[in-house]
């Protein structure tokens, strides 16, 4: 699990129930919540934050070595085994585009489920646990995508902060866009999209 005086977040907040919380709050018992919000875990890589649904995270763990294949991708930073299940771990910042994560202890892997596999997604720390309403996802902008683009299904901002939300069905090369956990608040933007 995650060392919170490293990261500045409770790990104990993620093993709470998903109920939702106002928006850009940390999530509490609030009875009288909006069921139209959405969870999300929000983290950073460099200075830009990220953000994927909290029904496909699984866990959160601190920095541990991997096990490198050959013939792999430079974004597939290798294997570990999680109480027996060999989760593949995902250099986030190599598949958006910039450059090879240079990996220290304060570095975390969030596990989250696609499809019917986890995989652990290599970040520089959480930020937060935040609810959004998903008739506020705004689409990507399609003018000069760059590579990491393509990873994203919408962007909110939510407290004078944007956030980009992954798509995780689209994280992984030769994964079916509907095998991933699409988080809920990416829809909207999807739509919008399409129209």
């Amino acid at each position: 699990m995650i060392d919170a005086k490293k990261s500045g977040f409770k790990t104990a907040t993620i093993m709470q129930s998903t109920q939702a919380a106002p928006v850009g709050h940390h999530r509490t018992a609030d009875a009288n919540a909006s069921p139209r919000l959405h969870e999300l875990i929000s983290f950073a890589v460099g200075d830009v934050q990220y953000g994927v649904d909290i029904v496909a995270v699984r866990e959160i763990k601190e920095w541990s070595k991997v096990t490198r294949l050959p013939d792999q991708p430079d974004h597939m930073r290798g294997v570990l085994n999680l109480r027996g299940v060999i989760v593949p771990v995902v250099d986030l910042r190599c598949r958006f585009g910039q450059g090879i994560t240079d990996v220290n202890p304060a570095h975390i892997i969030i596990v989250v489920q696609i499809g019917e596999r986890q995989v652990g997604l290599l970040a520089d720390r959480v930020i937060d646990i935040v609810s959004l309403d998903p008739d506020k996802v705004q689409p990507v902008p399609t003018v000069d995508r760059s590579a990491g683009a393509d990873f994203l299904s919408g962007l909110i901002s939510i407290d004078g902060a944007l956030i980009a939300l992954v798509d995780l069905s689209r994280l992984l090369p030769g994964e079916p866009a509907s095998a991933g956990a699409q988080p809920p608040a990416a829809r909207p933007a999807a739509q919008v999209r399409n129209e």
